[in-house]
């Protein structure tokens, strides 16, 4: 028998689970959707009157304003929101293993199993729990043991796996409109019964053509595989770009021309200093671990090189700039300007911007820091964990956080474009050129400036992925 779905709760308020059920509220008046999550903090963000939320993605507060206090709830009663629903989203961290085994590799599931757990303690009746967070193949059978070993008499479970497909920055476009929602369970009667409940939530805004349902492996396996080959296709255009700068060729002419094969298409061909997220680093790091566990040391070997290359990238850009500055860059000015991993969000998890600070740092240069909307204890945060021994107070010494590009660049010796905002092509560039001590360095790691205009100016300008040999 299909359930019919009238409340859901969803454990976690993050960057997956606080917009998705946001929009199923939104999108589905008539079911109660509940978001909880132990830190009170965030919720409280979420609860703000002026509607303060805790993650910054356009379109999302608009969402939260029309369905908070209708049908959308945000608490920290974990154990109520369980009780009360038939459906349940487990959407919470699940960070790369900092220690044991797969260290650096495999996915820490600690935040998976507690809530499992805490799912088994608490249900007084059958529920369906769906795998929403980025999880290794088979995580759901880990789950379904914990819960079945835990269950009271006459409460079961069913699991799903609906992994999450969004961009941050489009994630509440992606949502509206998806390219496809998957959905994975076992292909038993009661597995499909769950699987077509779930579908049917969804079906209130998408397509049915769009909703995928499929075994639960395979669902697991193509969240990963959907990564992977994303990130691939970014380091592939990477490695182009270095020989694009050896050669003369230019980066954005290949990657047009080669975007124009139907085969290829146009995305995921923009070279940059570096993919970033919470996602594809992670999710290729699992891939390598999942097939070194399954005796797969080639395939392993295959899409380590993806992260490799990233690595890479990041390493030789940071290289470029201490060449170009005459070989050294201790006690220079530098202005790094965007933090988060990309435009439009403001998530640093795994950021370019981060690594190029802790590289310009380890060469004693002068930091300013300049993002819009990463918020300043992120950034001290994010760089006391890859600065070793350091402390906020410490890194103040040399990094500062400047309130807009324009003071970040002043008398500075040269200019980093670390993320795209779009705020960075309409800069005065003639007023930054003017505050600057010559001559004065840009480093375009986003392809996003007009360089010849620049170089008009007076700027000296490189452009990751252009040679300047003609």
């Amino acid at each position: 028998m299909v359930v019919n779905v009238t409340k859901i709760c969803c454990i976690g308020a993050g960057y997956v689970g606080g917009p998705t059920c946001a929009v199923i509220a939104l999108k589905c008046p008539q079911i109660q959707v509940t978001i909880v999550d132990l830190n009170k903090a965030r919720i409280d963000a979420w609860n703000s009157p002026d509607f303060q939320l805790p993650i910054y993605e356009p379109g999302l507060e608009d969402v939260v304003r029309k369905a908070r206090g209708r049908n959308l709830f945000f608490s920290t009663d974990v154990d109520k929101a369980i009780q009360e629903a038939d459906l349940i989203f487990v959407s919470v961290n699940t960070p790369t293993k900092k220690a044991g085994v797969g260290a650096g590799f495999a996915a820490d599931l600690n935040y998976v199993e507690l809530a499992t757990r805490q799912i088994a303690r608490v249900a007084n009746s059958s529920k369906i729990v769906v795998e929403k967070s980025t999880v290794p193949c088979r995580t759901a059978e880990s789950m379904r043991t914990i819960l079945e070993a835990n269950s009271k008499p006459n409460v079961r479970f069913d699991i799903l796996s609906n992994p999450e497909f969004l961009a941050e920055g489009t994630a509440i476009n992606d949502l509206f409109a998806p390219d496809r929602v998957l959905i994975g369970s076992l292909q038993s009667a009661e597995g499909k019964a769950a699987c077509a409940a779930l579908t049917n939530v969804y079906a209130n805004w998408v397509p049915k053509e769009r909703i995928l349902n499929v075994g639960l492996w395979s669902s697991e396996l193509s969240k990963l595989a959907a990564n992977a080959m994303l990130a691939q296709r970014i380091s592939s255009i990477n490695a182009l770009s270095a020989i694009c700068e050896a050669t003369g060729a230019n980066i954005d002419e290949v990657a047009n021309a080669v975007g124009y094969d139907s085969r290829v298409g146009p995305k995921f061909l923009k070279a940059s200093v570096g993919f970033g997220g919470s996602c594809f680093q992670k999710d290729i790091l699992n891939l390598v671990y999942l097939s070194e566990s399954l005796h797969l040391p080639e395939v392993a070997a295959y899409w380590r090189q993806v992260v490799d290359m990233n690595e890479y990238q990041k390493r030789r850009f940071s290289q470029t700039v201490v060449d170009t500055l005459f070989n050294t860059i201790t006690g220079k000015r530098i202005a790094v300007l965007g933090f988060a991993f990309k435009a439009d969000t403001g998530d640093t998890r795994e950021s370019a911007a981060i690594t190029l600070i802790k590289n310009f740092h380890s060469e004693r240069a002068l930091i300013n820091v300049y993002d819009p909307k990463v918020e300043h204890a992120q950034i001290w945060q994010d760089l006391t964990e890859v600065v070793p021994g350091s402390t906020a107070e410490s890194l103040k010494k040399t990094i500062t956080i400047s309130p807009s590009a324009l003071e970040a660049c002043k008398n500075v010796e040269a200019v980093i474009i670390a993320t795209e905002w779009s705020e960075f092509k309409t800069i005065d560039w003639q007023k930054v050129y003017d505050g600057m001590n010559k001559p004065a360095f840009v480093f375009d790691g986003r392809l996003l400036v007009d360089a010849e205009k620049l170089r008009k100016i007076g700027f000296k300008v490189t452009t990751i992925g252009r040679g300047e040999r003609l």
